[in-house]
């Protein structure tokens, strides 16, 4: 008999995870940083990284029992990370930084950087030595990084959903396999 249930593997391996907990991780370093402690920033900031972080985390989980769930939440997941990629370059335009161009190779550099590395540890220490605008920059496309890999995961689940159907129709199917019918 053919299983209904998608069971979740362990999210915690998923790439989209481990970035998600960099720009998390990251984020809070330049909150502290370079944000006044009572700006509404601040907040937005911190939750937007962890409603992406943890938006990735339900919907993993929830896949089990709704793709439509999965697919909603890894969306709002995106969402959060597009606010987020907001607020840095509202940052860097609002206290006149430079805002790295796609084709600057300092980007090169970093997203060269940000495909190899996955440990969150790494990147706080490296963003420590760094200054704000270039910490911005690299979190942009970092983000930039995540959004594209979302997306990809979006689009793999509407090709697994348009093929294999949703949790009722396959239950239905087990049901009507284990019958005999």
């Amino acid at each position: 008999m053919k299983s209904f249930l998608k069971i979740a593997g362990d999210y915690s391996n998923w790439n989209v995870y481990k970035k998600s907990v960099i720009i998390c991780d990251v984020t809070e370093l330049f909150i502290l940083r370079a944000l006044p402690r009572d700006s509404r920033t601040v907040d937005q900031m911190r939750q937007a990284a962890r409603s992406c972080k943890q938006n990735i985390v339900e919907g993993v989980v929830d896949g089990t029992i709704s793709s439509e769930i999965c697919i909603k939440l890894l969306g709002i997941a995106r969402g959060s990370l597009r606010e987020l990629l907001e607020d840095y370059g509202d940052f860097l335009r609002q206290h006149k930084l430079q805002i790295w161009t796609p084709n600057d190779e300092r980007t090169d550099k970093t997203r060269k950087f940000c495909i190899k590395i996955d440990d969150s540890s790494v990147f706080v220490e490296k963003c420590r030595e760094r200054s704000d605008e270039t910490v911005a920059n690299i979190m942009i496309t970092q983000i930039r990084q995540l959004d594209s890999m979302l997306t990809k995961v979006l689009k793999r689940l509407e090709t697994e959903f348009l093929s294999s159907g949703g949790l009722k129709e396959n239950m239905t199917k087990a049901r009507k396999e284990s019958r005999g019918y």
